[in-house]
Protein backbone atom coordinates (compact mmCIF):
# COMPACT_ATOMS: atom_id res chain seq x y z
CA UNK A 1 0.00 0.00 0.00
CA UNK A 2 1.28 3.50 -1.30
CA UNK A 3 1.90 5.59 2.29
CA UNK A 4 1.06 8.69 0.70
CA UNK A 5 -2.52 7.96 -1.53
CA UNK A 6 -3.08 4.55 -0.11
CA UNK A 7 -3.10 2.95 -3.69
CA UNK A 8 -3.36 -1.10 -2.59
CA UNK A 9 -1.10 -3.65 -5.50
CA UNK A 10 -1.90 -7.11 -5.43
CA UNK A 11 1.49 -8.78 -5.00
CA UNK A 12 0.87 -11.64 -7.99
CA UNK A 13 1.57 -15.80 -6.58
CA UNK A 14 4.81 -16.71 -7.98
CA UNK A 15 4.71 -19.85 -10.24
CA UNK A 16 5.84 -23.44 -9.15
CA UNK A 17 9.08 -23.37 -10.70
CA UNK A 18 9.50 -20.07 -9.08
CA UNK A 19 8.36 -21.10 -6.29
CA UNK A 20 10.21 -24.52 -5.71
CA UNK A 21 13.66 -22.63 -6.70
CA UNK A 22 13.30 -19.90 -4.15
CA UNK A 23 12.63 -22.86 -1.31
CA UNK A 24 15.25 -24.81 -2.24
CA UNK A 25 17.88 -25.99 0.18
CA UNK A 26 21.07 -24.08 -0.22
CA UNK A 27 24.01 -26.33 0.53
CA UNK A 28 25.64 -25.64 3.80
CA UNK A 29 29.81 -26.59 3.32
CA UNK A 30 29.25 -24.14 0.25
CA UNK A 31 27.45 -21.39 2.28
CA UNK A 32 30.58 -21.93 5.24
CA UNK A 33 33.21 -21.54 2.37
CA UNK A 34 31.33 -18.69 0.82
CA UNK A 35 31.36 -20.57 -2.43
CA UNK A 36 27.75 -20.53 -3.45
CA UNK A 37 26.37 -19.37 -7.17
CA UNK A 38 26.02 -15.31 -7.65
CA UNK A 39 22.04 -15.94 -7.89
CA UNK A 40 22.29 -16.66 -3.97
CA UNK A 41 24.00 -12.99 -3.05
CA UNK A 42 22.70 -9.61 -4.00
CA UNK A 43 24.44 -6.14 -3.70
CA UNK A 44 22.31 -4.70 -0.55
CA UNK A 45 22.59 -0.79 0.46
CA UNK A 46 23.01 -1.24 4.25
CA UNK A 47 24.01 0.67 7.35
CA UNK A 48 24.77 -0.11 10.53
CA UNK A 49 22.64 1.81 13.75
CA UNK A 50 25.11 3.45 15.62
CA UNK A 51 23.17 3.27 18.93
CA UNK A 52 22.58 -0.45 19.02
CA UNK A 53 24.13 -2.09 16.46
CA UNK A 54 21.37 -3.70 14.04
CA UNK A 55 22.08 -3.83 9.97
CA UNK A 56 19.49 -1.54 8.60
CA UNK A 57 18.46 -2.13 4.76
CA UNK A 58 17.46 0.56 2.52
CA UNK A 59 14.81 -0.29 -0.01
CA UNK A 60 14.33 1.78 -3.21
CA UNK A 61 15.37 5.39 -3.67
CA UNK A 62 15.65 5.60 0.19
CA UNK A 63 19.04 7.15 1.35
CA UNK A 64 17.50 8.12 5.27
CA UNK A 65 15.82 6.09 7.71
CA UNK A 66 15.28 5.69 11.13
CA UNK A 67 16.26 2.61 13.35
CA UNK A 68 13.40 -0.02 13.91
CA UNK A 69 14.82 -0.82 17.25
CA UNK A 70 16.19 2.10 19.13
CA UNK A 71 14.54 4.94 16.57
CA UNK A 72 17.76 6.43 15.85
CA UNK A 73 18.11 8.61 12.47
CA UNK A 74 20.12 6.70 9.95
CA UNK A 75 21.51 7.28 6.72
CA UNK A 76 23.20 4.95 4.53
CA UNK A 77 26.53 4.15 4.19
CA UNK A 78 28.17 5.12 0.84
CA UNK A 79 28.25 2.27 -1.56
CA UNK A 80 26.79 -1.14 -1.17
CA UNK A 81 28.19 -4.55 -0.02
CA UNK A 82 27.39 -8.50 -1.44
CA UNK A 83 25.29 -10.74 1.04
CA UNK A 84 23.34 -13.32 0.97
CA UNK A 85 20.05 -12.71 0.18
CA UNK A 86 16.82 -13.70 1.30
CA UNK A 87 14.95 -16.68 -0.36
CA UNK A 88 11.64 -16.32 1.00
CA UNK A 89 9.49 -14.31 3.50
CA UNK A 90 5.97 -14.68 5.23
CA UNK A 91 4.04 -11.83 4.80
CA UNK A 92 2.41 -10.04 7.04
CA UNK A 93 -1.07 -11.56 7.96
CA UNK A 94 -1.77 -8.74 11.29
CA UNK A 95 -2.47 -5.25 10.77
CA UNK A 96 -0.60 -2.64 12.69
CA UNK A 97 -3.84 -2.33 14.45
CA UNK A 98 -4.47 -5.90 15.31
CA UNK A 99 -0.74 -6.39 16.37
CA UNK A 100 -1.74 -3.54 19.31
CA UNK A 101 -5.01 -5.51 20.12
CA UNK A 102 -3.19 -8.33 21.49
CA UNK A 103 -0.05 -6.37 22.85
CA UNK A 104 -2.94 -4.44 24.95
CA UNK A 105 -4.25 -7.36 25.74
CA UNK A 106 -1.37 -9.46 27.20
CA UNK A 107 -0.01 -5.98 28.97
CA UNK A 108 -3.42 -5.93 30.72
CA UNK A 109 -2.94 -9.94 31.74
CA UNK A 110 0.24 -8.46 33.81
CA UNK A 111 0.03 -8.23 37.48
CA UNK A 112 1.95 -5.40 39.05
CA UNK A 113 2.31 -3.30 35.27
CA UNK A 114 2.80 0.03 35.93
CA UNK A 115 -0.43 2.06 34.81
CA UNK A 116 1.81 4.48 31.91
CA UNK A 117 2.71 0.97 29.66
CA UNK A 118 -1.06 0.51 29.14
CA UNK A 119 -1.34 4.10 29.01
CA UNK A 120 1.62 3.57 26.28
CA UNK A 121 -0.18 1.12 23.79
CA UNK A 122 -3.53 2.82 24.63
CA UNK A 123 -2.63 6.47 23.27
CA UNK A 124 -1.65 4.65 19.64
CA UNK A 125 1.40 4.91 19.38
CA UNK A 126 2.72 2.90 16.24
CA UNK A 127 4.40 -0.22 16.52
CA UNK A 128 7.09 -0.92 14.15
CA UNK A 129 6.45 -3.57 11.25
CA UNK A 130 9.97 -5.06 11.01
CA UNK A 131 11.23 -8.08 8.90
CA UNK A 132 13.41 -10.12 10.58
CA UNK A 133 16.52 -12.57 9.36
CA UNK A 134 16.42 -15.99 10.29
CA UNK A 135 18.17 -18.97 9.44
CA UNK A 136 16.84 -22.21 9.26
CA UNK A 137 19.20 -25.78 9.03
CA UNK A 138 18.35 -29.07 7.94
CA UNK A 139 20.31 -32.35 8.61
CA UNK A 140 20.07 -36.06 9.10
CA UNK A 141 22.07 -37.44 12.13
CA UNK A 142 23.36 -40.55 13.59
CA UNK A 143 24.74 -41.11 16.96
CA UNK A 144 26.52 -43.55 18.95
CA UNK A 145 25.95 -43.23 22.39
CA UNK A 146 27.41 -44.78 25.95
CA UNK A 147 26.11 -44.18 29.06
CA UNK A 148 24.23 -46.37 32.12
CA UNK A 149 20.63 -47.19 33.13
CA UNK A 150 18.95 -46.84 36.42
CA UNK A 151 16.10 -49.05 37.42
CA UNK A 152 14.59 -48.38 40.76
CA UNK A 153 13.93 -51.45 43.16
CA UNK A 154 12.94 -51.33 46.47
CA UNK A 155 13.84 -53.49 50.26
CA UNK A 156 11.83 -52.96 53.45
CA UNK A 157 13.88 -51.96 56.13
CA UNK A 158 14.05 -51.39 60.00
CA UNK A 159 13.91 -47.30 60.62
CA UNK A 160 13.77 -45.38 63.43
CA UNK A 161 11.03 -42.70 63.69
CA UNK A 162 10.47 -40.03 66.00
CA UNK A 163 6.28 -39.87 66.46
CA UNK A 164 4.87 -37.24 69.02
CA UNK A 165 8.33 -36.56 70.72
CA UNK A 166 8.90 -40.61 71.29
CA UNK A 167 10.85 -42.70 68.52
CA UNK A 168 10.02 -45.91 67.50
CA UNK A 169 11.19 -48.52 65.16
CA UNK A 170 8.67 -49.05 62.22
CA UNK A 171 9.40 -50.59 58.95
CA UNK A 172 9.68 -48.87 55.53
CA UNK A 173 10.09 -49.44 52.09
CA UNK A 174 13.67 -47.69 50.99
CA UNK A 175 13.88 -47.00 47.60
CA UNK A 176 17.69 -47.78 45.60
CA UNK A 177 18.52 -47.74 42.15
CA UNK A 178 20.48 -50.77 39.91
CA UNK A 179 22.92 -49.14 37.49
CA UNK A 180 23.25 -50.89 33.97
CA UNK A 181 26.28 -49.83 31.54
CA UNK A 182 24.43 -49.26 28.23
CA UNK A 183 25.27 -48.01 24.82
CA UNK A 184 23.66 -48.06 21.57
CA UNK A 185 22.26 -45.77 18.04
CA UNK A 186 20.06 -42.92 17.56
CA UNK A 187 19.25 -41.25 14.46
CA UNK A 188 17.22 -38.27 13.88
CA UNK A 189 16.30 -36.14 10.38
CA UNK A 190 15.93 -32.48 11.62
CA UNK A 191 13.84 -30.13 8.98
CA UNK A 192 14.04 -26.28 9.44
CA UNK A 193 15.77 -26.14 12.83
CA UNK A 194 14.81 -22.13 13.18
CA UNK A 195 17.92 -19.78 14.20
CA UNK A 196 17.24 -15.91 14.75
CA UNK A 197 20.06 -13.91 12.65
CA UNK A 198 19.66 -10.77 14.31
CA UNK A 199 21.30 -9.52 16.93
CA UNK A 200 19.36 -6.32 17.77
CA UNK A 201 16.60 -8.43 18.93
CA UNK A 202 17.49 -10.02 22.67
CA UNK A 203 17.59 -13.99 21.58
CA UNK A 204 15.14 -15.25 24.70
CA UNK A 205 12.66 -12.85 22.96
CA UNK A 206 12.86 -13.50 19.01
CA UNK A 207 13.51 -17.52 20.25
CA UNK A 208 10.41 -17.57 22.24
CA UNK A 209 8.44 -16.61 18.93
CA UNK A 210 7.94 -20.17 18.10
CA UNK A 211 4.82 -20.88 16.46
CA UNK A 212 5.96 -20.00 12.65
CA UNK A 213 3.75 -21.83 10.04
CA UNK A 214 6.83 -21.94 7.66
CA UNK A 215 4.02 -23.80 5.61
CA UNK A 216 3.22 -19.90 4.00
CA UNK A 217 6.73 -18.90 2.67
CA UNK A 218 6.70 -17.34 -0.32
CA UNK A 219 9.27 -16.94 -2.76
CA UNK A 220 11.22 -13.35 -1.67
CA UNK A 221 10.17 -10.31 -3.37
CA UNK A 222 11.19 -6.48 -2.41
CA UNK A 223 7.16 -6.00 -3.12
CA UNK A 224 7.03 -7.47 0.53
CA UNK A 225 8.54 -5.02 2.04
CA UNK A 226 6.44 -1.55 0.72
CA UNK A 227 5.62 -0.06 3.96
CA UNK A 228 7.83 -2.21 6.52
CA UNK A 229 11.45 -2.11 6.90
CA UNK A 230 14.14 -4.90 7.40
CA UNK A 231 17.01 -5.78 9.04
CA UNK A 232 20.20 -7.38 7.41
CA UNK A 233 21.41 -10.36 9.50
CA UNK A 234 24.19 -9.42 11.98
CA UNK A 235 24.62 -13.59 12.96
CA UNK A 236 27.15 -14.87 10.46
CA UNK A 237 26.18 -18.29 9.08
CA UNK A 238 28.98 -20.22 10.52
CA UNK A 239 27.52 -18.62 14.20
CA UNK A 240 23.77 -19.54 13.14
CA UNK A 241 25.33 -23.09 12.24
CA UNK A 242 26.98 -23.68 15.84
CA UNK A 243 23.77 -22.06 17.52
CA UNK A 244 21.65 -24.80 15.54
CA UNK A 245 24.17 -27.44 16.66
CA UNK A 246 23.74 -26.95 20.14
CA UNK A 247 20.19 -27.17 19.51
CA UNK A 248 20.15 -30.44 17.99
CA UNK A 249 22.66 -31.89 20.83
CA UNK A 250 19.80 -31.22 22.94
CA UNK A 251 17.48 -33.04 21.41
CA UNK A 252 20.06 -35.68 20.06
CA UNK A 253 20.52 -36.34 24.31
CA UNK A 254 16.96 -36.49 24.78
CA UNK A 255 16.18 -39.22 21.66
CA UNK A 256 19.19 -40.76 24.25
CA UNK A 257 17.79 -40.48 27.20
CA UNK A 258 14.44 -42.07 25.81
CA UNK A 259 16.48 -44.98 24.05
CA UNK A 260 18.50 -45.77 27.16
CA UNK A 261 14.99 -45.95 29.03
CA UNK A 262 15.10 -47.29 32.70
CA UNK A 263 13.58 -45.05 35.82
CA UNK A 264 16.97 -42.92 35.44
CA UNK A 265 19.46 -42.32 32.80
CA UNK A 266 23.32 -41.22 32.51
CA UNK A 267 24.86 -40.56 29.55
CA UNK A 268 28.79 -40.81 29.70
CA UNK A 269 29.30 -39.74 26.12
CA UNK A 270 27.40 -39.33 22.78
CA UNK A 271 29.34 -39.16 19.18
CA UNK A 272 27.43 -37.75 16.44
CA UNK A 273 27.98 -37.19 12.82
CA UNK A 274 25.88 -34.85 10.45
CA UNK A 275 25.26 -35.27 6.23
CA UNK A 276 22.60 -33.59 4.01
CA UNK A 277 23.51 -30.26 5.96
CA UNK A 278 21.39 -27.78 4.28
CA UNK A 279 20.05 -24.08 4.89
CA UNK A 280 18.30 -21.35 4.06
CA UNK A 281 18.09 -17.25 4.98
CA UNK A 282 14.50 -16.07 4.98
CA UNK A 283 12.47 -13.00 6.89
CA UNK A 284 9.64 -13.15 9.10
CA UNK A 285 7.26 -10.70 10.11
CA UNK A 286 7.27 -9.42 13.61
CA UNK A 287 5.77 -6.11 15.32
CA UNK A 288 7.44 -4.35 17.65
CA UNK A 289 7.36 -1.76 20.47
CA UNK A 290 9.41 -0.79 23.05
CA UNK A 291 8.99 1.00 26.23
CA UNK A 292 11.14 2.92 28.57
CA UNK A 293 10.23 3.00 32.16
CA UNK A 294 12.30 4.17 35.49
CA UNK A 295 15.39 4.93 32.71
CA UNK A 296 15.36 1.09 31.28
CA UNK A 297 14.28 -0.16 28.21
CA UNK A 298 11.53 -3.06 27.03
CA UNK A 299 11.11 -4.78 23.71
CA UNK A 300 7.33 -5.97 23.04
CA UNK A 301 7.26 -8.30 20.17
CA UNK A 302 4.19 -9.41 18.46
CA UNK A 303 4.83 -12.20 15.79
CA UNK A 304 2.84 -10.78 12.44
CA UNK A 305 1.27 -13.99 11.11
CA UNK A 306 -0.01 -15.44 14.19
CA UNK A 307 -0.45 -12.67 17.05
CA UNK A 308 1.73 -14.62 19.43
CA UNK A 309 3.05 -11.65 22.11
CA UNK A 310 6.33 -12.23 24.06
CA UNK A 311 8.12 -9.05 25.80
CA UNK A 312 10.30 -7.69 28.82
CA UNK A 313 8.02 -6.43 31.57
CA UNK A 314 8.74 -3.81 34.09
CA UNK A 315 7.05 -4.18 37.67
CA UNK A 316 5.44 -1.38 39.68
CA UNK A 317 6.99 -0.55 42.94
CA UNK A 318 3.90 1.25 43.87
CA UNK A 319 1.28 -1.59 43.03
CA UNK A 320 3.81 -4.26 44.82
CA UNK A 321 4.90 -2.62 47.94
CA UNK A 322 0.50 -1.69 48.04
CA UNK A 323 -0.13 -5.63 47.66
CA UNK A 324 2.67 -6.56 50.74
CA UNK A 325 0.28 -3.97 52.68
CA UNK A 326 -3.15 -5.40 51.64
CA UNK A 327 -1.75 -8.85 52.80
CA UNK A 328 -0.11 -7.82 56.08
CA UNK A 329 -3.04 -5.69 57.10
CA UNK A 330 -5.47 -8.89 56.07
CA UNK A 331 -2.89 -11.18 58.30
CA UNK A 332 -2.64 -8.60 60.93
CA UNK A 333 -7.34 -8.60 60.70
CA UNK A 334 -7.08 -12.58 61.22
CA UNK A 335 -4.44 -12.85 64.08
CA UNK A 336 -6.92 -9.82 66.12
CA UNK A 337 -10.14 -12.00 65.39
CA UNK A 338 -8.42 -15.28 66.49
CA UNK A 339 -7.18 -13.64 69.89
CA UNK A 340 -10.24 -11.99 70.70
CA UNK A 341 -11.87 -15.56 69.90
CA UNK A 342 -9.20 -16.95 72.19
CA UNK A 343 -9.79 -14.32 75.08
CA UNK A 344 -13.47 -14.56 74.87
CA UNK A 345 -13.38 -18.71 75.43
Amino acid sequence: MCDHCGHVETIPAADAPRRARALGELDLAQGLRDDLPDEATAEVRTTRCPNCGSVVEFQGASHATECPFCATPVVIDTGSQRRLKPQAVVPFQLTEAQARDRLTGWLGGLWFAPNRLLEFTRKGRAMAGIYVPYWTFDADSASRYSGERGDYYYTTEWVTVEVNGRTERRQQQVRHTRWTSVSGRVARAFDDVLILASTSIPPHLGNALSNWDLSALAPYSPDYLAGFQAEGYTVPLSDGHSRARDWMGRVIAEDVRRDIGGDEQRITDIDSTFRAETFKHILLPIWMAAYKYNGRSYQFLVNGQTGEVRGERPYSIWKITLAILAVAAIVGVAFYLNDQGMLNR
